[in-house]
């Protein structure tokens, strides 16, 4: 099964994908997701890739709120 599903979001500062990966491990246990290699200091958005809908949902309804 390949990540065919995406969500961008909005992020600042160093370290995004550390930061993502804690706080995915911590929020969204059993989903998996595909980052990008490496993400730019000055770049102000991540995008996420899922495999599935429904991890996008979950995704998506997790993030409101959260602080990065």
């Amino acid at each position: 099964m390949s990540f065919k599903y995406s969500h961008t979001f909005p992020i600042s500062g160093p370290n995004k994908l550390p930061r993502f990966k804690d706080w995915a491990a911590q929020n969204l246990p059993g989903v998996a997701v595909s980052l990008p290699p490496q993400v730019p200091v000055k770049s102000t958005a991540l995008t996420v890739r899922l495999k599935s809908i429904d991890d996008r949902d979950a995704l998506m309804a997790k993030l409101e709120g959260a602080s990065f």
